[in-house]
């Protein structure tokens, strides 16, 4: 089995900062990409970020010059930093990525359950 958590939500000033992390645990052979998305409330789920293996990223144009997304490979753990936060930020933020848990099987895609960041204005 596999796991994501996520953490480091929590509740922050406009033009404050957060720092998220998601862990990745279990049966892992391999770990390609993991990102992040986000769901803010009354819309659907949005990209925010992604990180490939090979460390190139790309970011949505919302977050972009103000989010970071970077990866341990060692800890299976990819963190988001955000600065200059607004309150259109708020959403709860989910950890994505795709696992190999065996070497013959594929590359699955798995999330995590997620963790509320509220901006206050």
């Amino acid at each position: 089995q596999v796991q994501l958590v996520e953490s480091g939500g929590g509740l922050v000033q406009g033009g404050g900062s957060l720092r998220l992390s998601c862990a990745a645990s279990g049966s892992i052979f391999s770990i390609n990409a993991m990102g992040w998305y986000r769901r803010a409330p009354g819309k659907q789920r949005e990209f925010v970020a992604r990180i490939a293996s090979s460390g190139s990223t790309n970011y949505a144009d919302s977050v972009k010059g103000r989010f970071t997304i970077s990866r341990d490979n060692a800890k299976n753990t990819v963190y988001l930093q955000m600065n200059s936060l607004k309150p259109e930020d708020t959403a709860v933020y989910y950890c994505n990525a795709d696992i190999k848990r065996l070497l013959p099987l594929p590359f699955y895609n798995y999330w995590g359950q997620g963790t509320q960041v509220t901006v206050s204005s």
